[in-house]
């Protein structure tokens, strides 16, 4: 070992590595903790082994037992150790210790994936370990390390339209789980974000803000996703839940914008959303369920403003009530009508504990629009008849509100006057949905 400078004698050899940058190029690691030796050491040569230059810093702890260099980026290194993973920047002259969801285990091998970009590690503890494409750490560059934030380029996503069956790996099978198939948004922050507002949002290409996202605030590389959907729509109250109008619809494949403001200042950058190259579902098929799908989320909504606006004079209409016994009689009829219309729309008995009355618009309105709005097909014949059905019904209970209203709403704002009442002030609709539930 007298060409391997540092190296005590008797040291064995774990692993070697040959480059990929130049012939006469590799990488040695050597553990000696057989007899007591704790150190690490790793080396290169250029020169086909004739001499040797130690690519270790103080920054690694524990001895290593395995070397894996970048098929892309050269200056890229990853190191198994005793202790876990560690990266270089810069071909082995300083290295940090990859935390991110990674275990201080000891990494026996590591194998970087070309197709995918993962890096794969053997453990001790006879696991598997997969890091989801390091592909941004090739863009990490001192000039990247020094910016207090840096967003990476933002690779198009696809949507899948693969269910989630299939067949699970045994206890023998090293098989790990597939990667998210989410759109990644991945950004470096020099140090932990804690002063001041840092938020992150999908919008499209007009600046339309579509559903929020949780911005990571970690020091190093955060990576957000987003899985192709919006905001579920607005959902009008009743004495139960609606499950099925809580489903988030997904957007159509399209250029949207990220947008994450840290502080005073914003960063941005495009992302493009895709379709399935490899489904069976034609586009016109797709644009028929995105259609449907719009129509039952504005239904929705529409529904909830509706009883929003039974409610606001249903209140108004019982503090009259309170007032006197000849005001009571003028607007308890209105109140009778209102609850009457009311008990059609939503449920307005039991509660979701104990039980509840019989489904009403907005829970047939529900089951259909989640029905539609989870998957990517055409919607059935069935299914289209059942949306004119709630079509109708929306119509009729919206006609007999105003109905109703146009028989009362005199009366009653005449003795919301004489009592010195509040008059009804409803909210627009559009603040209304920003409104919390």
């Amino acid at each position: 070992v007298a060409n391997i400078p540092g190296l005590p004698k008797n040291t064995a050899c774990w692993h070697i590595e040959a480059s990929v940058f130049g012939k006469g190029t590799a990488y040695a690691v050597f553990t000696g903790y057989q007899h007591g030796d704790q150190k690490p050491y790793a080396y290169k040569t250029t020169d086909f082994g004739a001499t040797w230059k130690s690519v270790i810093s103080n920054d690694v702890t524990g001895f290593v037992r395995n070397i894996q260099e970048d098929y892309v980026n050269e200056n890229l290194l990853f190191l198994g150790t005793e202790f876990g993973l560690y990266i270089s920047l810069d071909a082995g002259t300083s290295w940090m210790k990859f935390t991110n969801n990674m275990p201080s285990v000891a990494v026996h091998f590591i194998d970087l994936q070309k197709k995918t970009n993962d890096l794969v590690m053997g453990t001790h503890g006879r696991g598997v370990i997969i890091i989801d494409d390091i592909s941004p750490l090739r863009q990490l560059s001192a000039e990247t390390l020094a910016k207090d934030f840096h967003l990476f380029p933002i690779k198009p996503a696809r949507m899948d339209e693969s269910n989630g069956f299939g067949g699970t790996a045994s206890e023998t099978q090293f098989i790990g789980a597939n990667a998210s198939t989410n759109a990644k948004i991945i950004y470096y922050l020099k140090k932990r974000h804690t002063l001041g507002k840092m938020t992150a949002e999908i919008q499209d290409l007009n600046g339309n803000k579509i559903t929020d996202l949780d911005a990571g605030k970690s020091k190093g590389i955060n990576v957000i996703e987003w899985g192709f959907t919006t905001k579920p729509p607005k959902i009008a109250t009743g004495k139960t839940f609606a499950f099925g109008g809580f489903t988030s619809p997904r957007v159509p494949a399209g250029t949207y914008k990220v947008v994450i403001t840290k502080g005073k200042e914003v960063y941005t950058s495009d992302l493009v959303v895709q379709y399935d190259a490899k489904s069976n579902i034609s586009l016109a098929d797709k644009k028929a369920n995105e259609e449907v799908t719009k129509k039952l989320f504005d239904m929705t909504q529409e529904l909830a403003y509706l009883v929003y606006e039974v409610d606001e004079t249903i209140k108004a209409a019982e503090a009259a009530k309170a007032k006197s016994s000849s005001a009571a009689k003028t607007v308890t009829p209105f109140i009778n009508e209102l609850n009457k219309l009311k008990e059609t729309l939503v449920v307005t008995t039991g509660d979701n504990y104990v039980g509840a009355g019989e489904p009403q618009l907005r829970e047939d309105l529900a089951e259909l629009y989640s029905k539609v709005a989870s998957t990517f097909y055409k919607p059935s014949a069935a299914e289209m008849d059942n949306l004119s059905a709630l079509s109708d019904r929306m119509q009729n209970a919206k006609a007999t509100l105003k109905k109703t209203k146009e028989k009362h709403n005199k009366k009653l704002n005449e003795v919301l006057a004489n009592n010195k009442l509040e008059p009804i002030i409803l909210k627009p609709f559009d603040e209304f949905l920003k409104s919390a539930q």
